[in-house]
C-alpha cells in the first residue's frame, strides 16, 4: 500500500511550485503554504526539480485531504453521510463512494489512507513515447551522448525525418525523460551530457518573465568616472550570506576608496526588505558622495531602478569586464564587526577625499 506523502496534496504542493517560478525563494515560496525550508527542499528533489503535472487546474471536484479528514472526524462522531454532505457542501452519493472505496481493511476510515488510495487510483500515466520507439530512443540517446543539446537534438530530428512525425520528439519531453522517474526512458545518466550537468533540475520561470526590475539600467550606462575609480561617491553592493541561508549582511563598498558600509537586515534579504534598508544606509552619506550603486540582477535588489538616489544599476557576467569592489569585502572577518554580534570588535579609520568625508564608524577593507 502506497504511503501517505504531503505531496499528494495538489492544494498545497501546486501553489508552492507556482512561488518559485515566480521567482520566490525556497523559503518564502514554504512558508506561503504554511511548511518550512526544509520540506519544500524535499519536494523538490523528490520531482528532480519539475512541477508536477498533477493538481494544477484544481476545479473542486476531487476531494481534498482536509475534506477527508473532516469525513473521518465526522464518522467518528458517529455522523450520518446526509449530514456530512450537508456539512461539506458535497453530494451525499460522493461521500458514499468516499467511504465505499478508501475504506480500510479493519472497516475504518483514516484520511492519510484513503488519501492516498485515492492518489494511486487516479494514477494513469502514459507510456513515453521514447519508452514506446525504441529507435527513437536510441537516436536520442546517441545524440546525447554526443553533446548535442536537446533543442539541437528535437530540431536536428524534424530534419532528418521530415514526414515522419512519430519520430519526432519535442524538447520537453527529452527533459522530462531525464528527470522524472515516472517518465524515465531516457538512461539517468545522461544528464551528465547536457551542457548545465545538473542531476537535478532547476524551477524555470515563464516565458517572458525577467529575473530583475523592468527599468533597471545596464552597468554599461555606468559614467565612465566611476570605471576610472578617480571620483568617489560609485558604490558596489552585494550580500554576505550566512549559515544555512538563515542571515545575511549587505555590503557597499565605495570603489575609488574601497571604504565598506554595513548593512544589517535581521528580517531576511528578499527585494522588499534590502531595497529599504539600502535606501536608509545611503542617505546618510552626504550628496557628494552618492552619485551610483551598483548590484547585480539577483531579485534581491529588483525594486531599484531609474528613480533611486542615487541610480542602481545592474551588472552581468557578460558586460562586466573590471574586477568588481564588492566581494573583496567578504574576505575580512573584522568587516562584519559594527552588525554581526558575533564577529570580534575592531577600530579602523577610513580614508577621507577632497570630495567629502566618509564616515569612520564602518570598516575600511583596505586597512583590514
Amino acid at each position: 500500500m502506497v504511503r501517505f506523502s504531503e505531496r499528494m496534496r495538489p492544494e498545497v504542493v501546486q501553489p508552492f511550485w507556482a512561488a518559485l517560478q515566480a521567482g520566490e525563494f525556497i523559503t518564502g515560496a514554504a512558508e506561503s503554504v504554511g511548511s518550512y525550508r526544509v520540506k519544500g527542499r524535499r519536494w523538490i528533489l523528490a520531482e528532480n526539480g519539475i512541477r508536477p503535472r498533477r493538481g494544477r487546474n484544481l476545479k473542486g471536484r476531487c476531494l481534498t485531504f482536509a475534506e477527508r479528514e473532516e469525513i473521518a472526524l465526522a464518522r467518528a462522531r458517529g455522523e450520518s453521510m446526509q449530514g456530512i454532505a450537508r456539512r461539506l457542501g458535497r453530494s451525499p452519493s460522493t461521500i458514499s463512494r468516499e467511504l465505499g472505496r478508501n475504506t480500510g481493511r479493519d472497516g475504518g476510515y483514516r484520511a492519510t489512507t484513503a488519501h492516498a488510495m485515492a492518489w494511486t487510483r487516479a494514477s494513469r500515466p502514459k507510456p513515453a513515447k521514447l519508452h514506446v520507439n525504441r529507435r527513437l530512443r536510441q537516436i536520442v540517446e546517441r545524440d546525447l551522448a554526443r553533446r548535442y543539446s536537446p533543442e539541437q537534438i528535437a530540431g536536428r530530428l524534424r530534419v532528418q525525418f521530415p514526414d515522419r512525425p512519430e519520430m519526432w520528439v519535442s524538447t520537453e519531453t527529452i527533459y522530462q525523460s531525464l528527470y522524472v522517474t515516472s517518465r524515465g526512458a531516457l538512461r539517468r545518466e545522461l544528464t551528465a551530457c547536457l551542457r548545465t550537468g545538473r542531476k537535478l533540475r532547476k524551477p524555470g520561470r515563464k516565458p517572458g518573465q525577467r529575473n530583475g526590475a523592468r527599468d533597471m539600467i545596464n552597468i554599461a550606462e555606468r559614467p565612465q568616472e566611476a570605471d576610472d575609480r578617480a571620483v568617489p561617491g560609485h558604490w558596489e553592493g552585494d550580500l554576505m550570506i550566512g549559515k544555512a541561508n538563515k542571515s545575511a549582511i549587505g555590503t557597499l563598498v565605495e570603489r575609488a576608496t574601497g571604504y565598506a558600509m554595513l548593512v544589517s537586515l535581521p528580517d531576511g534579504y528578499k527585494p522588499e526588505q534590502v531595497a529599504p534598508a539600502l535606501a536608509a544606509k545611503i542617505q546618510t552619506l552626504p550628496d557628494t558622495l552618492r552619485r551610483s550603486l551598483t548590484w547585480d540582477q539577483a531579485r534581491r535588489c529588483a525594486t531599484g531602478n531609474r528613480s533611486a538616489s542615487p541610480p542602481i544599476l545592474t551588472s552581468t557576467s557578460v558586460t562586466r569586464t573590471h574586477r568588481g569592489s564588492a566581494p573583496p569585502a567578504r574576505t575580512p572577518t573584522v568587516c562584519c564587526a559594527s552588525t554581526s554580534p558575533k564577529a570580534p570588535t575592531s577600530q579602523h579609520t577610513a580614508r577621507s577625499t577632497s570630495s567629502g568625508s566618509l564616515p569612520s564608524s564602518t570598516t575600511d577593507p583596505a586597512n583590514a
